[in-house]
């Protein structure tokens, strides 16, 4: 079992006294120093196998932003840093401003 810092749920139907029915649509993990690279492969892998669209990595120590959106059996992974501004897919038109985030 996995609990991430946030998760995104657009179904109103997933939503539950208990939490979320299913997969979120996004979620967010922010790291911390205890969290590990083996941990963080095999939350992806849960993730992208749970049916997850849209998993993001909030590195702020070093204010990068690791984003991994899940296409059927495929996985895009862009990397963005704190000048940049991320496209949120589960959001089409929607972004982010990094700056913000990081500031």
């Amino acid at each position: 079992m996995v609990q991430p810092d946030i998760t995104v749920i657009c179904d109103e139907k997933k939503r539950g006294y208990e939490g979320c029915r299913g997969a979120p649509d996004l979620v967010i993990e922010i790291l911390s120093p205890s969290n590990t690279t083996i941990e963080m492969e095999r939350k992806l892998k849960l993730y992208q196998d749970a049916g997850i669209r849209e998993y993001w990595i909030v590195d702020s120590e070093n204010n990068i932003l690791k984003v991994h959106c899940f296409r059927d059996s495929d996985t895009l992974t862009n990397t963005y840093k704190s000048a940049d501004t991320v496209p949120v897919a589960i959001f089409p038109g929607f972004s982010i401003a990094l700056e913000q985030v990081f500031a």
